[in-house]
């Protein structure tokens, strides 16, 4: 039966391009000066990722990668606006941690959002700016002005959506020590059970309840090998979903199971592994869970296992998942550990709001100007907003291309390039578009360029 447990994928977003802006003329009997009346384009929708509680798995963006927004629709005359396009809804499980990738490498750059609450959204693919009617250019000097905006296309790119399991203790351990025995043992989940190694190949969560009628969820891992943070075995996948637990129960196998290991050795394997992964799963609490202690001639390994765990600072219950021995003790510890826990993390504050940070880069990174120098008397300009009134400009109409150049010089582009060397009659280069640029007479203000809402940075220069 195909496995369709699917915790990690790479999915390419796309926001609804903007519609185009209207140029129209207000032409009726009697009213022979009606003046402009073209209406806006329509914003595109955007695509937007939301936690739902109802998921378990991100199966669905397994066999599709591509997901596009609905686009707007152009504006008309007598101010009839565009429609906005329809926002595209991608549900993920409570869990999921949402990433830019590189586009060069295809690695994660950065984290967008992490989504822990059920509803909680975040926007990955905002749709484009319905373009101007001719409407929104009228002017003292220019009343019928005969230009409009074009939509602005959206931006296409890739994202990673990695699923970490939302547990409070997660069980951590070589293959077939008993933990999938030991969590149907303590709750409802009913895992696969098999005396043989890699048995589990899915992590499951289940809900376990201590007689005072403390609950928690404990996920079962499936079973760590040595090089498990180095990708040995299913490492990386399965290690991601210890990275949330509050509490670590690593349980071994005191019986040392068909390789005849050592129960110590195995302990500190594991915690190796552990620390090589994420360095804070190193003073993660934990307790150390010995099982199958019911079988004969285990007594030294486990007095040898409490003396390591206790020298190492963590609580050591020996038990048996196959008779019951010692579970309901570790149960009611781990209940009341996991509601300490709990406590001390609503104390510590609230945590980051990824969503407002990833705007406010996305903001930034919006309104830089980067200038570069291509060739002795060739400069490039690059940047999101720059670029997106060339490309909403109206390339066969003269008033637009005025206009254009007007928002060049009130955005401070002709400053960054007289910063950067450009001098009159230089080639500057945007996109697939080259303007020869026309200087200034006047020194720029540059304590007044550092006011104004963008970012300048210049490239080196290749003379």
């Amino acid at each position: 039966m195909e496995n369709t447990f699917t915790d990690l994928s790479h999915i390419n977003v796309k926001g609804g391009d903007g519609g185009a802006g209207c140029m129209s003329f207000r032409r009726e009997a009697f009213v022979p000066k009606g003046g402009p009346d073209g209406g806006d384009g329509g914003c595109g929708g955007s695509v937007i990722i939301e936690a739902d509680p109802q998921l378990s798995s991100l199966i669905d963006y397994r066999y599709k990668h591509h997901f596009r927004a609905e686009r707007g629709t152009h504006g008309q005359g007598a101010r009839r606006h565009g429609r906005d396009g329809e926002d595209l809804i991608l549900r993920v499980p409570v869990g999921t941690v949402v990433r830019e990738l590189d586009p060069a490498t295809q690695t994660p750059a950065y984290d967008i959002a992490d989504l822990t609450q059920p509803g909680e959204r975040v926007v990955v693919a905002p749709g484009g700016a319905g373009g101007r009617g001719n409407i929104h250019f009228v002017t003292s000097v220019r009343r019928a002005p005969a230009f409009a905006e074009k939509g602005e296309p959206a931006r296409e790119h890739w994202i990673e959506l990695e699923m970490k399991l939302m547990a409070d203790a997660a069980l951590v351990g070589m293959p077939s020590v008993g933990k999938s025995s030991i969590i149907a043992r303590i709750s409802a989940a009913r895992p696969k059970i098999a005396d043989y190694p890699f048995t589990t190949l899915v992590p499951n969560l289940g809900v376990a309840r201590a007689a005072s009628g403390q609950s928690f969820v404990v996920a079962d891992v499936p079973g760590l090998i040595e090089g498990a943070s180095e990708g040995r075995g299913l490492g990386h996948q399965f290690l991601r979903h210890i990275e949330r637990t509050a509490l670590i129960l690593h349980v071994v196998d005191v019986t040392g199971g068909y390789e005849g290991r050592d129960a110590v050795e195995d302990y500190r394997t594991i915690n190796e592994e552990l620390a090589a992964y994420a360095s804070e799963l190193a003073v993660r609490p934990q307790i150390v869970v010995a099982n199958k202690c019911d079988l004969p001639e285990t007594e030294d390994a486990v007095a040898r296992l409490r003396e390591a765990a206790e020298a190492d600072g963590h609580e050591f219950f020996a038990v048996s998942a196959a008779t019951g021995e010692g579970l309901d003790a570790l149960v009611s510890t781990c209940a009341a550990e996991v509601a300490r826990l709990r406590a001390e993390a609503v104390v510590s504050g609230p945590v980051l709001d990824l969503n407002e940070r990833w705007e406010r880069e996305r903001q930034r990174r919006d309104r830089q100007i980067r200038v570069a120098r291509e060739e002795r008397h060739a400069w490039r300009v690059s940047g999101s907003q720059i670029e997106r009134m060339v490309i909403q400009t109206d390339w066969d109409n003269d008033e637009a291309v005025a206009y254009l150049q007007h928002r060049f010089e009130r955005c401070g582009l002709d400053d960054a390039l007289v910063k950067a060397g450009a001098v009159n009659g230089d080639e500057v280069r945007i996109l697939e578009l080259a303007f020869t640029f026309e200087g200034r007479d006047d020194a720029p203000d540059f304590d007044e360029l550092a006011e104004k809402d963008l970012e300048v940075s210049m490239g080196e220069d290749e003379e």
